[in-house]
């Protein structure tokens, strides 16, 4: 489901900006993120032309790594995909996989980074990577990905869309448990509602179990997440 989510908002940004906007490569970052972080896994090879193509994803002949010279028996020898990464297990600060892609993997016969990690970094000081491939990208939180993604969807009227994103709850697309005065005073969330408003997105079947039940929001402490944005509630109690 999430991956399946995540590369249709994907490839939804592709085709909504401009080449020369490089806001999507900011954007893809949150998404491939937030997917990793609940089912782990790489899924960059569906469409890795339009990674490259937004520069996302850059690649290079595996001899152009910084440690191919050092290491050219190691690098010859892969023949499967391969994150360069490694990890103690046993270590005491060992804390998991999250940062598995920072010293990039390889695809025979290319070796890839994605933008703004170690390998990355090790490019553009190499002089591998120049002008606007050398550019950091720009930290973007999941809500306001997610946001970029509904006003794409609807000028697409991608309605389904819209309405998965929002039925995750404000837990998930806020990466915490923040108030309903405090969503209520984010320009993201409010202009999110909006859009979830306008297009009727509240009202769109989804597969049992996407969307709770009020009972289930009220456990969840996300009523006003659900019920509010209602295109038929009357309530002015809460914040928009």
């Amino acid at each position: 489901m999430f991956e399946e989510m995540v590369w249709d908002s994907v490839r939804l940004l592709d085709a909504h900006h401009p080449a020369d906007d490089d806001r999507p490569r900011d954007w893809f970052a949150a998404l491939f993120a937030f997917q990793r972080g609940l089912d782990g896994g790489i899924t960059y090879f569906q469409d890795i032309d339009l990674l490259l193509r937004r520069r996302f994803v850059y690649a290079f002949p595996i001899e152009r790594h910084p440690d191919f010279a050092l290491r050219r028996d190691f690098f010859d020898g892969l023949t499967e995909f391969t994150a360069l990464r490694t990890f103690d297990e046993d270590a005491e600060d060992f804390d998991g996989y999250d940062t598995e892609l920072e010293d990039g993997y390889v695809v025979a016969p290319l070796v890839y980074c994605d933008v703004g990690t170690d390998l990355w970094r090790r490019m553009v000081e190499a002089g591998l990577l120049t002008g606007p491939d050398a550019a950091a990208p720009r930290p973007v939180a999941l809500i306001d990905a997610v946001l970029a993604v509904a006003r794409a969807a609807e000028s697409a009227g991608d309605v389904r869309l819209i309405a998965l994103w929002y039925t995750l709850g404000s837990g998930i697309l806020m990466g915490g448990a923040p108030t309903v005065e405090e969503l209520g005073r984010l320009p993201a969330v409010r202009e999110l509602r909006d859009i979830v408003r306008r297009t009727g997105a509240m009202a769109v079947r989804l597969p049992d179990g996407h969307r709770p039940t009020d009972e289930q929001a009220a456990a969840l402490g996300e009523s006003w997440w659900y019920l509010s944005v209602s295109t038929t509630a009357t309530s002015t109690a809460q914040p928009r």
